[in-house]
């Protein structure tokens, strides 16, 4: 197969092990960053690196026209960790292509899809000189650890950054040559609890039985947050919830049953949550309730009889349009002091937040989106929400007022945030024909 036009370009980008949460990549961060900032220079676009409290921002535009629509394209160059490296089939930072498909961390997320738009632009300027529209290219280095510094560099740059919306790719696509538009997001809010019994651990025997266990205790926390047919047991929880619309039951439903893909992918043996709504509802349009990590006590080998002086539980809630993070992490407080049980208290620790994002995927920048997948992938398309939470969508409409268009190239057997993250290297190939599509039918 004869490499499409600017793959070497990614797999050289790939390469940088640009891990934006652990210090001792930091040079490789910022080496990816500059490589990126010359890149984008040598396509003809005006590019700068930004420092922030972290990691740069890359920030390049052409020349802009009064008059024209201003589009921001967004990506990032940080990727998460690769561990656990023995589970990789070839190196984590070495890209290869097997199967039609590049495996290298940052393949999907986000760096193929970054560099779909970045070459769609290069062509682009190569052939016409310009662009059909003023654009904005803002790369930053710390999505996968919250994206700390980015809503805070969106204010201080406010004026220059103004535009008319933005383009994302950096979702998923509901199946190869289906071309989708996510117009919404689950938001998301964590919290940390900890029971604390005793003192001190206490031998099992001496103590068992006169005092709460807190990991009995933290057991009981756990079951009282569900009802045995998986709804969400906290009082109020549902509330502020928008219900889905009939169109959106229907698209949904035109894609098919997604159980037996979701087995499959998942390897669970069957499904679970809560009643009256299908797989993709309860994934992209349902708020949940996780617990994501529990533990207390010995976790040793063997035997260790003690009762721990401590247990805890790490929870989640992926929220849907309506509900507001505070408001709900309110609600589960008052949930859990409620149920807590005696002869244990409670510290509970707020984690971070995001709201939930819902945009009109009808409205003229929508249908402006819709027709460049169907020009990219010969009308197959999807318009869906995720199940997923990216906080950066709702600090550009905060900040600078403007909506999100969410077009997604990577597969779900795509393996983001795991070993063997890939990319097909047909994605990048649309991906660069879609850029192509979009600016021209948002410069109308």
């Amino acid at each position: 197969m004869t490499p499409p036009p600017g793959l070497d370009d990614l797999l050289t980008l790939l390469r940088f092990p640009s891990v934006s949460t652990n210090p001792e990549n930091r040079d490789d961060v910022r080496a990816c960053a500059t490589w990126l900032m010359n890149k984008l220079g040598a396509i003809g676009l005006s590019a700068a690196l930004h420092e922030t409290p972290g990691h740069p921002v890359v920030l390049a535009r052409n020349v802009h026209v009064p008059g024209r629509r201003t589009v921001m394209i967004y990506g990032h160059y940080d990727v998460q960790p690769p561990e656990p490296l023995v589970e990789w089939h070839s190196p984590a930072f070495e890209p290869t292509i097997r199967d039609g498909r590049i495996l290298c961390r940052g393949a999907t997320d986000n760096k193929g899809q970054l560099m779909a738009h970045l070459r769609g632009i290069e062509e682009t300027m190569a052939a016409s000189g310009d662009l059909p529209v003023n654009l904005i290219f803002l790369i930053e280095g710390e999505e996968e650890i919250g994206s700390p510094n980015l809503k805070p560099f969106l204010e201080q740059h406010r004026e220059e950054l103004k535009c008319d919306m933005v383009a994302i790719s950096d979702t998923g696509m509901v199946a190869p040559g289906v071309g989708t538009f996510t117009y919404g997001l689950r938001g998301i809010a964590c919290m940390e609890v900890r029971v604390k019994g005793p003192s001190i651990d206490l031998h099992s025997g001496i103590f068992g039985g006169a005092v709460m266990n807190p990991n009995t205790a933290v057991a009981r926390l756990a079951a009282t947050l569900h009802d045995s047919e998986g709804r969400v047991a906290i009082a109020g929880f549902y509330d502020d919830v928008l219900p889905l619309q009939d169109w959106e039951r229907a698209a949904w439903r035109a894609l098919g049953d997604s159980s037996a893909e979701t087995l499959q992918l998942t390897g669970s043996p069957e499904l679970f949550g809560e009643p009256g709504y299908t797989d993709m509802e309860r994934r992209w349009g349902r708020p949940t309730a996780e617990i994501n990590g529990i533990g207390g006590g010995y976790q040793g080998a063997g035997s260790k009889t003690v009762i721990p002086r401590e247990a805890m539980m790490k929870l989640s809630f992926r929220l849907v349009p309506g509900q507001e993070p505070e408001k709900i992490l309110a609600l589960v407080e008052a949930h859990l002091q409620a149920h807590c049980p005696k002869g244990v208290r409670l510290e509970i620790h707020r984690g971070h937040a995001g709201m939930p994002y819902l945009m009109d995927p009808h409205s003229d920048f929508g249908a402006a989106a819709q027709r460049a997948l169907t020009q990219t992938f010969g009308g197959n398309i999807a318009l869906i929400r995720e199940g997923g939470s990216i906080p950066i969508v709702q600090a550009f409409k905060d900040v600078l007022g403007v909506e999100t268009l969410l077009l997604g190239l990577a597969l779900p057997d795509c393996q983001a945030h795991a070993p063997n993250e890939n990319f097909p290297v047909a994605s990048y190939e649309a991906g660069v024909k879609l850029n192509k599509h979009l600016l021209a039918e948002l410069s109308v």
